[in-house]
């Protein structure tokens, strides 16, 4: 497994040793002890599971709760996306910093988003079937939505129409915009 840092060192992408031939391949997605040493959250640190499905153009996001925090371990089971994480963390050195990552199943990475971060995503091929685990329950009365293409953080995302976005997502505010109360602490 190789662990590389992002440009938002809290943030982590996975590389999982892959084990192929011609009849397809083999991967542990996740194992307690590999991950537990860069502080992805162990068997009882899983709360949730999600699968979603999407067409090309659609983004989801930039999604997170408060006050109950949510970490997420983002993997692609089909097709492309462009994942992005955004620092929401007061007093973060890094508040309102994005980094975003092309993962596929084709590149098999996969991404953590630790507690503190809005997450979102872009499809970019035809479909794509993403897996994500959640270090909490998903509470819709603490949901928040971050507007995904706020001025103030100018996500590059790589689109060249306007991508199809649920009411909730073409609601979001901007970071800006959020009372501090609603935002979670930094926490060394």
């Amino acid at each position: 497994m190789e662990i590389l840092r992002t440009q938002l060192p809290d943030v982590l992408l996975i590389s999982p040793k892959v084990f192929g031939d011609e009849r397809g391949f083999f991967l542990e997605s996740w194992q307690n002890q590999r991950y537990a040493a860069f502080n992805i959250p162990g068997p009882k640190g899983w709360a949730q599971d999600n699968v979603s499905r999407s067409a090309r153009g659609v983004l989801r996001g930039l999604h997170f709760q408060f006050p109950t925090l949510q970490g997420k371990l983002i993997t692609v089971l089909e097709g492309e996306i462009f994942d992005v994480a955004v620092d929401i963390r007061k007093n973060s050195p890094t508040f309102g910093k994005w980094t975003g990552h092309v993962l596929s199943a084709k590149n098999i990475q996969q991404l953590w988003i630790p507690k503190g971060f809005a997450h979102g995503f872009l499809v970019m091929s035809e479909s794509a079937v993403v897996s994500y685990k959640a270090s909490d329950l998903y509470t819709p009365a603490e949901e928040k939505t971050l507007l995904w293409n706020d001025p103030e953080l100018s996500i590059q995302w790589p689109c060249d129409v306007p991508p199809q976005l649920s009411e909730k997502d073409q609601q979001g505010i901007c970071l800006s915009a959020f009372s501090p109360s609603l935002l979670p602490e930094y926490t060394p």
